[in-house]
């Protein structure tokens, strides 16, 4: 669940970094080039008020001793010639005509199109440019143009154009950049941080609680979750799993004690019965089918009952795990039953390894491969073989009963192992639908699980597996 929660999480996170960062670094780029300008505005102003005071365009000589026109015109080019050469940054002056007054480097045109132009117009309307088109750091060749007007008796009587290089800039704004790409960063192992800190908080219980139900759907009732951890509605939640499990554990136990009970209780009175049943017999002549009719099915509710009790007291003792030979243990099963095998004319023989460990409870497995290999025995026509095998696979031990007896179709497959059911073909074999529900709560009791498949091109196939470690 972590797995498809921390992704969310993560995109998330992401997407509310960058809706905070795009706009913090075009807002920085903003500050970098708007710096940019003001500093050339005041340049333009400054350039601007020299200007002024050059009234001609030829040279006007000197009038009452003060400096002629071309000295001040001399001044204004000498003040932007040690500009450029100290800033890079190109500057002139220019009359509303476009002619040039001043300009460093002399050959500067007047901008004829694009933002310098727009500059140029605005300064001719007595406006100073303030918003110059934004430069991003991938522009190599964009420049940031700024236009002052000259006034002189309230007329605007010439243009200081400024022209600047954004390199500087440029990497002004790559450097500011880079710190809140590092900040954005960081932030967001911060918060893929506290997002795992935060998921494994809140998914904690609910592992907790997966846990526990696995336990309990496998046998193991007593399995319990500690309600101490994670938000309060999932404590809430553990709280409430572990009153159901109690409930749920009493009610079985209530059943079990009442199948065990009962079948422990009906045992004497059946067992009188039966006794009056023989003494009845002795009263009729040999042979009356009805005392024999009423004998076998005396002897079948016997079967039963002590089936149930069987059945209870598995589903309700607990495993005792340990380390078993299950190869020989399987092995030791096919020799017990050989006699009887061989008494029926069936071959039965065992094939796998010699040793295989897994963690097995031995009486309860014992008991359930017994009952797998009557059952097989039972259905298996006289010269047909019955093999046992053992093979490990990976963590498990598979421990296979392959019959060549009728099989079961699909629809009998899937109710196979189904309290008191038992195939309409094979009502005629004695047994009471029993055996293979006492095997699997057998099994289940110790982590081992029993499935059945067709063994073609007939028969049954009957895999036990057991676990090769310890839970």
């Amino acid at each position: 669940m972590r797995t498809r929660l921390l992704p969310l999480l993560i995109v998330l996170m992401a997407g509310v970094l960058l809706a905070l960062g795009v706009p913090l670094a075009v807002i920085t780029a903003g500050v970098e080039q708007q710096k940019v300008v003001i500093d050339r505005i005041d340049d333009a102003a400054r350039f601007a008020s020299l200007a002024q005071f050059v009234t001609a365009r030829s040279d006007a000589g000197t009038r009452n001793g003060m400096p002629g026109e071309d000295e001040r015109l001399a001044a204004l080019g000498a003040e932007l010639a040690r500009y450029h050469d100290l800033y890079g940054v190109r500057a002139g002056v220019f009359y509303r005509d476009r002619t040039p007054m001043a300009a460093a480097p002399q050959d500067m045109p007047v901008p004829a199109h694009g933002e310098g132009a727009r500059a140029f117009s605005e300064a001719l309307a007595g406006r100073r440019s303030h918003d110059p088109h934004q430069v991003w750091p991938w522009e190599e060749g964009g420049r940031v143009p700024v236009a002052s007007p000259v006034i002189r008796d309230g007329d605007v009587v010439a243009v200081v154009v400024t022209d600047s290089p954004t390199g500087q800039m440029r990497s002004r704004i790559l450097r500011g950049w880079a710190l809140i790409g590092a900040g954005e960063c960081a932030a967001m192992l911060v918060a893929v941080a506290a997002a795992f800190r935060l998921t494994g908080w809140v998914l904690r219980p609910v592992r907790v609680l997966d846990v526990a139900s696995h336990d309990i759907a496998t046998g193991r009732l007593k399995s319990r979750v500690a309600a101490t951890a994670g938000p309060p509605e999932l404590r809430r939640l553990a709280r409430s799993f572990n009153e159901m499990a109690d409930h749920v554990e009493d009610v079985l136990e209530q059943q079990r004690a009442f199948v065990a009970d009962a079948s422990h209780q009906l045992r004497n009175p059946l067992s009188a019965l039966l006794l009056r049943i023989e003494l009845l017999a002795l009263e009729l002549p040999d042979g009356n089918e009805e005392i024999a009719s009423v004998r076998t099915e005396g002897k079948r509710l016997a079967r039963v009952l002590d089936d149930l009790l069987d059945l209870a007291l598995a589903e309700h003792s607990a495993a005792d795990l340990q380390l078993t030979d299950v190869a020989a243990l399987a092995a030791e099963r096919v020799d017990s039953w050989r006699p009887l095998a061989a008494a029926k004319g069936v071959r039965l023989t065992y094939e796998g390894q010699d040793a295989v460990t897994g963690w097995a409870d031995p009486v309860a497995l014992s008991s359930a491969l017994d009952a797998v290999v009557d059952n097989a025995l039972k259905f298996t026509p006289a010269g047909r073989p019955v093999v046992v095998g053992t093979a490990p696979d990976g963590e498990r031990v598979h421990i296979t009963v392959a019959d060549r007896g009728p099989g079961l179709s699909d629809d009998e497959l899937a109710r196979i192992g189904d309290r008191f059911w038992r195939s309409s073909r094979h009502q005629n074999v004695s047994g009471s639908g029993l055996g293979l529900s006492i095997t699997r709560a057998l099994l289940a009791a110790g982590g081992a699980t029993i499935a059945y498949a067709p063994h073609p091109p007939h028969g049954l196939k009957v895999t036990v597996t057991v676990p090769r470690t310890g839970a």
